[in-house]
């Protein structure tokens, strides 16, 4: 199963990256899909068969939740990356259907809470700055060699970082910060022929976040610090963590949830 079909409660985490892009005003929406990925554009596709099945049993809640999937509001398109050679790569797939236009680039395994949409948060900088701009946020120090990571020179507004650098997945004692970039950019149609022409990188892939330094030298790209939460479903206790996380808000399970949890801490504390 494609990390991004793994359910949070009764969703699929690609559910969510959806829903957030549209609470931020996005309408067209391109899905890089790739080898045994198909079960994304299956999950969006009409099922009428179904839905006349449910409705004809009565089945009102798993009604809703079907129709819900095909009635979000916006139009999906899909691409498929013919073999995984980094992001870079898979962004580079996006470059007929961006056109000319600045575009936001949502990895399918983060997940962002916050009262404000991570990626309207994006979209309203670059309404101050015209500017490409990136996600970071602070991680411990020993987990920097996971991510891409930024070298600071001083903000420009609250939160709104100038990058002297940027470096793909440091080691702990070279990183320049602990500033982490994750899964959500807002970047500008000159990216295409830098990843044109950027050669394979760490773990032999196209790395975005190399191209994102060589765009850095020739025009500003600057770094938003998030505030809200972010969760992982990326690794296994992430995924935990963010099902917990997401089911304690959920209205028909979060009090029973909750429950087993304080009974459970009470064994586990014996």
């Amino acid at each position: 199963m494609p990390k991004e079909m793994l359910p949070i409660v009764d969703k699929p985490t690609i559910r969510f990256i959806v829903e957030e892009a549209k609470k931020s005003g996005i309408e067209d929406i391109l899905i890089v899909t790739g080898k045994n990925k198909r079960s994304i554009e299956n999950h969006f596709d009409a099922n009428p068969e179904l839905e006349q099945d449910l409705k004809a049993t009565g089945k009102t809640k798993l009604l809703k939740l079907t129709q819900e999937i095909t009635d979000l509001g916006v139009n999906l398109y899909y691409t498929r990356q013919p073999y995984p050679a980094g992001l870079g790569d898979a962004i580079y797939h996006a470059k007929s259907f961006v056109s000319n236009e600045p575009f936001i680039v949502m990895l399918g395994d983060d997940l962002m809470k916050d009262k404000i949409p991570l990626t309207k948060q994006l979209i309203n900088d670059y309404g101050k700055t015209h500017a490409p701009t990136l996600a970071v946020m602070k991680v411990p120090h020993k987990e920097v060699s996971k991510y891409g990571v930024i070298a600071p020179e001083g903000e420009i507004a609250p939160g709104m970082i100038n990058v002297k650098y940027f470096v793909e997945k440091p080691e702990i004692e070279d990183a320049p910060s602990d500033y982490a970039i994750i899964g959500r950019y807002l970047l500008t149609p000159e990216i295409f022929n830098i990843l044109e022409n950027t050669k394979p990188g760490r773990g032999g892939e196209v790395q975005l976040t190399d191209a994102i330094d060589t765009m850095n030298k020739t025009q500003r790209v600057f770094a938003h610090v998030f505030t809200g939460q972010r969760f992982d479903v990326g690794n296994k206790e992430g995924y935990l963590e963010t099902s917990i996380q997401y089911g304690l808000q959920h209205p028909e399970i979060r009090d029973a949830l909750k429950k087993y949890i304080i009974d459970l801490s009470k064994k586990l504390s014996k």
